[in-house]
């Protein structure tokens, strides 16, 4: 039933990205998750006491719109687990003014897009190994990272999250990329987990 549990998650944070809610509804929303589902990656001993996911407040300046550059080559992740090697595949780069971000495609069944991002908080307010805007395979759609007509995009800073393993070592997940480093401090979007 695992399998079932995991895509009924998937599902109701697709829903959530989708949803028309302001960005303190959608954090709401996500602490419901987070609390409730058994496909939490908060772990099962410390959901009882969870109070919610710490976030920066919502930050005007975090959202910005920037040209994007074709992109190419692959990056390919060994998992340490089942899921083996993955393969990404450079689709953009992004020109912000925190610097050139790479929007990634995972070359998998049903791909998706995937945008990690180590900034000048991580390991200081945020998640050491970096946090997401967005991993359309586990459906994270349109609020992080918004494409725009005429080779631009919109990304949105107040909806960085932490990957999985920031809150249980059971959960391996693809760290950001030397590429995808930028020395700005982003003072938005998810703190540091502290279980």
């Amino acid at each position: 039933m695992d399998d079932l549990e995991l895509a009924d998650w998937r599902e109701r944070v697709a829903r959530l990205y989708l949803s028309d809610g302001d960005l303190a509804g959608f954090r709401a929303g996500r602490d419901t998750l987070f609390t409730t589902h058994p496909q939490s990656p908060i772990p099962p001993a410390q959901r009882s006491g969870f109070r919610g996911v710490r976030y920066f407040p919502a930050n005007p300046e975090a959202v910005v719109e920037a040209p994007l550059r074709p992109a190419s080559g692959e990056l390919r992740v060994d998992t340490g687990g089942p899921d083996g090697v993955i393969a990404y595949r450079r689709v953009a780069v992004a020109d912000t003014p925190w610097g050139p971000l790479t929007l990634w495609w995972i070359e998998a069944y049903g791909g998706g897009l995937f945008v990690p991002l180590r900034d000048g908080t991580c390991g200081r307010e945020t998640y050491g190994g970096g946090r997401y805007l967005t991993d359309t395979v586990k459906g994270t759609f349109g609020r992080g990272v918004e494409l725009l007509p005429g080779d631009r995009v919109r990304l949105d800073a107040n909806y960085l999250y932490n990957p999985s393993c920031a809150y249980d070592d059971r959960w391996a997940c693809p760290l950001a990329p030397p590429e995808n480093r930028v020395e700005v401090p982003l003072r938005a979007g998810e703190l540091a987990y502290h279980g």
